[in-house]
């Protein structure tokens, strides 16, 4: 049995600084069958970079405070305090703070604590297909997203 206290936890932001704090306290407890992650989301920032998906993980978000909203493929579905969303492997998904107070809210993913990098696919748009489309998610020598589109190939760093 462990514990600890979430202010406890380490802050550790997405490389594309879409938000300023992110404590995954699935880490910090060695959670190995799925992960857990707290959120305080200013206005304007998001769980992640952008509509994507976990070709490998379902993921459930729980609203503890505030308002955030969903972004998928067809709408976009606010959820408010006290509720929770699920998205199922293969469902795109963005979520985010659209209003002028904070967000608190955890992320939740199974059946794993970590992604496999390969298996997230992000929609972007590609200069060379002129489209919105999906890309794969790798890592550059310093640590940076890589994005290459699942079309064509071309590939890019945001």
């Amino acid at each position: 049995m462990e514990k600890v206290a979430i202010d406890d936890v380490d802050i550790e932001v997405n490389p594309l600084d879409v938000h300023s704090v992110r404590r995954p306290v699935s880490d910090e407890l060695g959670f190995s069958d799925f992960a857990m992650n707290y959120f305080e989301l200013e206005p304007g920032e998001s769980f992640s970079g952008g509509l994507h998906t976990h070709h490998d993980q379902e993921e459930v978000f729980y609203v503890q405070e505030g308002t955030a909203i969903f972004e998928t493929e067809d709408d976009e579905i606010p959820v408010d305090e006290g509720e929770v969303i699920r998205f199922a492997p293969g469902d795109f998904q963005h979520g985010y703070n659209d209003s002028d107070e904070q967000v608190v809210g955890f992320a939740f993913g199974a059946p794993k604590s970590k992604h496999d990098w390969d298996q997230i696919e992000s929609m972007a748009y590609c200069q060379e297909c002129e489209a919105e489309v999906g890309h794969g998610l790798g890592f550059t020598d310093e640590g940076n997203f890589r994005l290459t589109c699942t079309e064509c190939g071309n590939s890019f760093v945001p």
